[in-house]
């Protein structure tokens, strides 16, 4: 009977023994090594990776002379990994649903406006209104005499502003453009409909929640590929 040689995972940052073969030896539940039946390979997984699992991670073959490998850990915020992807991206802004858009008479109209790939939040976000028919355009008020209009902002990795008209009339028809103080600005047309279509409801009045924070592990703890460990116990 051949004896494989055993596997162990060791955390260099305290020289931790984490895993010998099949078993942990840490209190840390959120480590195990795997073992994929018939072959050479063994995986060391990590859960819910954190700032503090980052560095050096040893791979001990028990042959001898005993054999080491090394892998070195990264964990990377997600809000930096999106600034590192897009830093040459031109910022950009657009409505959601567009570019025409309908809801019926006394519905609300909900426009979302993103704007990404901004090294910083813009410092304002304008809604603009026109009347296609007359051309008059006018800057959206919330104090205006007619009511009912309001607008939230969530500024982040990605920057979301979402305009609310109330109880809809034909008067709120026309063109809207979102016009962040650092992106082009976007538009669409919103047709507020007397009920002739009550199919066409709108389609782009979903809202989008912001991102959570997160934690990305680029490497999900260290992986010895099966090939390098034949090949490194056959030499």
């Amino acid at each position: 009977m051949i004896l494989r040689p055993k596997v162990s995972w060791i955390r260099h940052r305290d020289l931790h023994i984490l895993t010998v073969g099949g078993y942990t030896y840490t209190s840390d539940q959120r480590f195990q090594a795997t073992h994929s039946p018939q072959t050479d390979d063994w995986t060391l997984h990590i859960k819910w990776a954190q700032q503090r699992d980052a560095g050096v991670y040893e791979c001990q073959v028990s042959t001898q002379p005993v054999r080491s490998f090394f892998v070195t850990l990264h964990v990377v915020d997600c809000d930096e990994i999106y600034q590192r992807m897009f830093s040459d991206a031109v910022p950009s802004a657009r409505i959601l649903g567009g570019p025409d858009l309908h809801v019926d008479i006394g519905s609300t109209i909900n426009l979302t406006c993103l704007i990404q790939f901004s090294p910083e939040p813009p410092a304002y976000i304008f809604w603009y209104h026109e009347d296609e028919v007359s051309g008059r355009k006018q800057v959206i008020s919330y104090d205006s005499s007619r009511g009912g209009v309001s607008v939230v902002t969530e500024k982040g990795a990605a920057t979301t502003s979402y305009l609310l008209v109330q109880d809809a009339t034909p008067a709120d028809s026309g063109r809207y453009s979102c016009s962040p103080s650092n992106a082009e600005v976007a538009s669409v047309r919103v047709h507020v409909l007397n009920g002739e279509r009550p199919a066409a409801m709108q389609t782009g009045s979903a809202g989008l929640s912001n991102s959570s924070r997160c934690i990305l592990a680029l490497l999900l703890a260290g992986f010895l590929h099966a090939r390098l460990l034949r090949a490194q116990l056959a030499s």
